[in-house]
């Protein structure tokens, strides 16, 4: 997080406190965060006196975690019913409605020729699936209309994506509001921003996996660039939200400090497979840059907090409140229970590269939009959650009413 951008938060004071929800990426894994959300509308469902309506003002979100920013920006009028209706269309997706794998009749019933048709529309496409599904997908669930009407009815105040461009390498935030005419985007070094109604390309463009998914064309400064997941080059994750005016920032993201459940097993102390250096390149991706955001976001809001009150009124900062929530399981070694549920074209491929066992679970873990492997992470995501009861609800409890 860079200076500027706790400058600029500083400078930016809303009349009332600012909550955000910042849900990072990861594929399938993103599925946790549904689990996180749904138990937290239950807690404040359960909390005598309390109203009913949407407790976060800015949504933020990358690659997966920007679909499900879209879908709550679309029903948050709806209030706390909106974290239910997300777990519900969690658990009516699948694999086949997000990607597919063309392959011939006889590389089906062959690890070997499955592999060899990954890097053949590897080389045709610039990616080994076709994630055409997914588009169809989130037209028929996610409403544009729905969006505008929670911006205007100030169920959300601003809703924003991210995405990298493979033609620049800056990474791009893509903001909407009721008003983005009246908003100036930021531009630091690498990172810029637009104000702009939200489109399903967006989305797509957000969540184009390198390598797995094709990149997204979208316009910007007059031009047409290719993007892909808004995970690739994101310094600072929580810059968006502390941009849009946040004061308080929950954070879910699908990573993990510690593959645990694989951590001493026979397979650990194998060579890794093609399949496990894909993981472990996507957990980097996926994770690493949100630890290091929020922890310098928490030592600056500590420091703050340590200063007498009439010198840190007069300076151009202001704390920022975060809590961030992971998994406590291994998501690996999750998706390796559930590996034998992905379609028999994709398990052949992925077997070919090593990627449904030992340390290759977690290349496995990012497609698996399954029943069994969603339904466990949702749990997970609840169990987390109800763990840390106590922080959430003092967390929302800043909300006025």
């Amino acid at each position: 997080m860079s200076l500027g951008t706790i400058i600029h938060a500083g400078l930016v004071r809303p009349d009332r406190p600012v909550h955000a929800l910042v849900l990072m990426g990861g594929g399938a894994r993103t599925a946790y965060q549904v689990g996180v959300l749904r138990a937290l509308g239950s807690m404040l469902e359960l909390q005598p006196g309390r109203r009913c309506g949407f407790p976060f003002k800015v949504l933020v979100g990358t690659s997966a975690g920007a679909i499900n920013v879209a879908y709550l920006a679309s029903t948050a009028i709806a209030g706390l019913a909106a974290f239910e209706q997300l777990a519900q269309f969690w658990g009516r997706l699948r694999s086949d409605d997000v990607y597919e794998l063309e392959v011939s009749r006889w590389a089906r019933f062959s690890r070997i020729l499955a592999a060899a048709s990954l890097w053949k529309n590897a080389k045709s496409q610039g990616a080994i699936l076709d994630n055409m599904p997914l588009v169809d997908t989130l037209h028929k669930a996610i409403s544009l209309s729905g969006i505008e009407d929670g911006l205007t009815s100030k169920a959300v105040d601003a809703v924003a994506i991210t995405a990298s461009s493979y033609s620049s390498g800056v990474h791009w935030t893509f903001c909407h509001t009721a008003r983005d005419g009246r908003h100036e985007g930021w531009n630091r070094p690498g990172r810029r921003s637009e104000f702009q109604p939200l489109t399903i390309e967006h989305l797509m463009a957000s969540s184009a996996i390198p390598f797995l998914f094709p990149a997204t064309p979208l316009w910007v400064d007059g031009r047409r660039e290719y993007f892909g997941d808004g995970s690739m080059r994101q310094v600072s994750p929580l810059s968006p939200a502390m941009h849009l005016g946040a004061h308080h920032i929950l954070v879910v993201g699908a990573g993990q400090p510690q593959r645990s459940g694989l951590v001493g097993s026979d397979a650990a102390q194998d060579a890794p497979t093609l399949g496990g250096i894909a993981g472990h390149a996507m957990a980097s991706v996926f994770h690493d840059t949100l630890q290091a955001d929020v922890e310098q976001a928490q030592r600056v809001t500590k420091t703050l907090q340590q200063l007498p009150r009439e010198v840190a009124g007069v300076l151009p900062y202001r704390s920022v409140e975060v809590l961030a929530i992971q998994p406590t399981q291994s998501l690996d070694a999750l998706a390796q229970a559930h590996a034998h549920e992905l379609p028999l074209s994709i398990q052949r491929a992925l077997g070919g590269l090593g990627a449904t066992k030992g340390g290759g679970g977690a290349l496995a873990s990012y497609l698996l939009f399954e029943p069994g492997f969603v339904q466990a992470l949702i749990a997970l995501g609840e169990q987390d959650a109800y763990a840390r009861k106590a922080q959430l609800l003092a967390f929302i409890d800043t909300v006025t009413a």
